[in-house]
């Protein structure tokens, strides 16, 4: 983890704003000037085309070149060689299928965490850079030969997490429940749950919360806490974690 750089984002659109408009400058610090292209990986939703489009077309705007990965005859080739990877939201399932099917898991996890260069991950690309996919909030409309994600860091995200709303009549689980769920089966990580409008910026192994809402975080047999943008959260990419029992 000495060399890894991730920006892991709850949600690429926040209510009234443009595609990944309330993160546009924390990408850009993120990237800084050395990147020139950025490698996307648009595999979480089914038009590839039009996804593409709408990534270049913002990055672009940003200073950067974007290549999207399914134009790629080669898209093992197109990992080895990108200088930065994106990988948009979208169905999760179907994401981490992609992956294996073009053997791209290992592949990406070496570019990451031994060549060092940057990830970012939306949505379903923040889910898929954790242990597993276990706490997406997608249905499995496909089934990835495992639910073990990228493992670029030792935990797990929560994206888009929802806050019980006291005034509703819905009487199914809360986002909160369903966390709490997950951690009643034994050896479960830690859960993030990042609200829309806050990612996650890990650099080396230096973690720290980023943006305007704030995060809930989960740990196995512990009461969930509340955290700040700002909050150093360097402690969970400690594999052995002392919090997590």
């Amino acid at each position: 983890g000495g060399s890894r750089r991730l920006l892991l984002i709850s949600n690429s659109t926040l209510h009234g704003g443009g595609y990944l408009g309330h993160c546009q400058q924390h990408i850009q610090s993120f990237l800084g000037q050395k990147v020139k292209r950025v490698l996307f990986i648009p595999y979480a939703l089914h038009d590839r085309d039009a996804y593409a489009r709408t990534a270049r077309e913002k990055f672009e705007s940003l200073g950067y070149g974007l290549d999207s990965i399914h134009e790629s005859c080669d898209p093992v080739e197109a990992v080895r060689k990108s200088e930065a990877i994106f990988i948009g939201g979208g169905n999760t399932f179907r994401l981490l299928k992609a992956l294996y099917d073009n053997s791209l898991i290992h592949e990406i996890r070496k570019r990451v965490l031994e060549d060092g260069i940057p990830y970012m991950g939306s949505s379903a690309g923040t889910n898929v850079a954790t242990v597993s996919i276990n706490t997406t909030n997608d249905m499995p409309i496909v089934y990835p030969p495992s639910l073990q994600a990228l493992g670029l860091v030792p935990f797990n995200i929560n994206p888009h997490y929802l806050d019980p709303d006291i005034k509703r009549t819905h009487m199914g689980e809360t986002r909160e429940e369903r966390i709490q769920q997950y951690h009643e089966e034994p050896n479960t990580p830690p859960v993030l749950g990042l609200r829309e409008g806050t990612m996650l910026l890990v650099e080396g192994d230096k973690a720290t919360l980023q943006g305007v809402t704030g995060a809930r975080l989960f740990l196995r047999g512990k009461k969930p806490t509340e955290h700040e943008p700002g909050t150093d959260f360097s402690f969970l990419l400690t594999d052995s974690n002392p919090l997590n029992p």
